[in-house]
């Protein structure tokens, strides 16, 4: 529903003005000068997110590179650190209210801790922002040098570049949902996804549609100048009506298809746990990072599926920030055409290493939900921001 009433409407719109106008999501408001803080906006968003978002980047290279060991790193918390791990979970998350997971097996509430305490090599608390993580540090210049090989040239090296990005997720999808299917549990997930273990009243919540919005505004970019921007790009006469049809309906049901293959695995992990499948789903980086890697380590010849699961993340990841830089490097070529227009190379390689300084703060050593915390924190801010300056 929030498709087809926000999405699909707002997506032909934002594609169509920034195809006539052959201007970044800046300049095509000079049509209404009065209004031309929303482009401005939207840049900024854009910069912030930028920041935030490659860190997610760098967690997936991390677990990538770890992925190539056996047994799985985090299926033995001894082999990542040599830290006690029988320490008790409510011990040390104690001081966040988010933070109280119902653990309710050991082997999950092992890898969760090595995600705190190894990953993210949390501190004492809060106000301690410790070191700079160095495997993450590194993790995150890698993730930047692969954007800015790949956006280095504008949209001659990035169009190349996304043909695999954006199709390779497709294959490891199809592999893992083959794989999932055939594990013993697998029906309990995916019931718990969408059939007899639906809870279909809670879509009397409001938080339930304005999830769903928040989730149809991010993933198809929409109010962000990411689709303005790329779509400058067009031929003046290009059918960008079809163009935003086929790319809606094809973005929200690879996100369904994609549904399927994720809790097909977990139905499977709650089988082995003797546990609902509600008690081993967790949503964000609990799923990405804990729950999904710890499923994955149980299924024999456990790294491969691991590689594949994270390198599928990565390249998820990176046609995101593609479109992010994209933003960024249009306004500014838009600003100043004459003195920046022939230095596509230098702009992008410029605001990739501003970016990257600018989060470093966000791979020091973290608190209880580090991530959570800060990343929300750095998404209000700029949302408070740009409201003010509107």
């Amino acid at each position: 529903i929030m498709l087809a009433v926000a999405g699909m409407p707002i997506f032909f719109m934002e594609s169509s003005f920034g195809q006539f106008c052959s201007q970044g999501p800046i300049n095509v408001w000079k049509a209404v000068p009065i209004l031309q803080g929303v482009g401005i906006t939207m840049m900024l968003v854009n910069t912030f997110v930028s920041v935030y978002y490659n860190i997610i980047i760098a967690y997936s290279i991390y677990y990538l590179f770890a992925s190539f060991q056996f047994p799985l790193p985090w299926s033995e918390c001894t082999s990542w650190s040599v830290m006690d791990c029988n320490i008790t979970a409510r011990g040390l998350t104690s001081s966040s209210s988010h933070a109280k997971i119902h653990y309710k097996q050991e082997s999950f509430c092992m890898n969760t801790l090595c995600f705190s305490l190894v990953v993210l090599q949390r501190t004492s608390s809060i106000d301690d922002t410790g070191p700079v993580v160095w495997h993450l540090a590194l993790s995150l210049l890698l993730a930047w040098i692969l954007i800015a090989a790949a956006l280095f040239r504008g949209i001659e090296s990035s169009g190349k570049v996304v043909y695999f990005t954006a199709t390779f997720p497709y294959a490891v999808l199809i592999i893992l949902l083959i794989r999932g299917v055939t594990l013993e549990g697998a029906r309990d997930g995916i019931e718990y996804y969408i059939g007899s273990q639906s809870n279909l009243t809670k879509l009397a919540d409001a938080e339930v549609w304005k999830d769903a919005a928040t989730q149809i505004f991010f993933s198809l970019c929409i109010a962000w100048g990411g689709l303005t921007a790329l779509a400058s790009y067009n031929k003046f006469h290009n059918n960008c009506y079809k163009d935003s049809i086929i790319v809606c309906i094809t973005n929200c049901s690879t996100s369904i298809f994609a549904g399927f293959a994720i809790f097909s695995v977990l139905g499977h992990m709650a089988h082995v746990y003797g546990r609902p499948v509600s008690e081993v789903a967790q949503a964000g980086f609990g799923l990405a990072f804990i729950a999904y890697p710890d499923a994955l380590s149980k299924l024999p010849i456990s790294p491969l599926w691991s590689i594949l699961f994270f390198f599928m993340l990565i390249t998820l990841g990176l046609d995101s920030q593609f479109a992010g830089i994209e933003v960024i490097t249009t306004c500014l070529q838009d600003a100043y055409p004459a003195m920046l227009k022939s230095k596509r190379g230098l702009i992008t390689v410029v605001i990739c290493v501003v970016l990257f300084l600018l989060g470093l703060p966000c791979v020091t050593g973290v608190h209880p939900l580090p991530s959570l915390i800060r990343l929300t924190a750095c998404r209000n801010m700029s949302i408070t921001f740009c409201s003010v300056l509107i």
